[in-house]
């Protein structure tokens, strides 16, 4: 592996012109989401179009991915067509907001890893900030996008920090989206939690909550994680 590309089983991305580069919490979400009978699932912000990939791996949907830096879509672009899922995955390089305003189509699955940084230190490199920071895409455009273009039987799949998790949690239910689905997820055994992934649906039900943590003592990735990533890891 480089820093200019990453393998997995099934499929290659390439990342040099990505804001975003491959990281856990994509792998994570891409693994993690339930696909259920989705027939059309759409990826917000794909970045390099990873997670796109990894539900196309994983079912026969159709897919359309979203991504507003130019780069990165086109880099998201050059990564399907080099993959076996190229038929079936359509990067379309837009805000998520002008999107959700102009498409016609209705998802069964939305997936997103948003970005979620609000008050921290901005980068100096504008695309890893735009990637990074949600001011172009603050947390209740995108619950509004994605109310306004999910199936009334759809759910919507993200990944958060811990403290942005629970707060758009909270905003989410305002909007008629309920979370039925939790993983707190750990960087390492008894340490504290450091992501939340969150499933919502239209209808609340029961939560059903759990708790994924990566590394174990000796630093070794865990079993669970082993067992969640194993599709497509090289390593596992």
């Amino acid at each position: 592996m480089s820093n200019q590309s990453f393998r997995f089983k099934q499929f290659s991305v390439r990342q040099e012109k990505s804001a975003m580069k491959v990281g856990t919490d994509g792998v994570m979400l891409g693994a993690w989401t339930s696909i259920g009978d989705a027939n059309r699932i759409l990826d917000i912000g794909t970045g390099t179009g990873l997670i796109a990939l990894m539900l196309a791996q994983r079912c026969d949907a159709k897919i359309d991915a979203v991504e507003v830096d130019e780069p990165s879509a086109q880099q998201a672009e050059e990564n399907v067509v080099n993959s076996k899922w190229g038929n079936r995955i359509n990067i379309i390089c837009s805000s998520f907001q002008s999107f959700a305003k102009e498409t016609n189509e209705k998802y069964d699955l939305i997936v997103s890893n948003p970005p979620y940084f609000v008050n921290s230190l901005k980068s100096p490199e504008v695309a890893r900030t735009v990637a990074r920071h949600n001011e172009l895409l603050p947390h209740d455009e995108l619950i509004e996008g994605i109310n306004t273009i999910l199936t009334e039987n759809g759910r919507f799949a993200g990944i958060f920090p811990y403290i942005e998790g629970n707060v758009f949690v909270a905003k989410a239910s305002n909007y008629g989206l309920f979370c039925t689905k939790r993983v707190n997820v750990l960087g390492k055994v008894n340490g504290p939690v450091k992501r939340l992934l969150l499933e919502f649906e239209r209808k609340p039900k029961p939560l059903a909550e759990e708790t994924l943590c990566i590394r174990a003592d000796n630093d070794k990735y865990t079993a669970e994680y082993i067992q969640l990533t194993k599709d497509f890891y090289l390593a596992f």
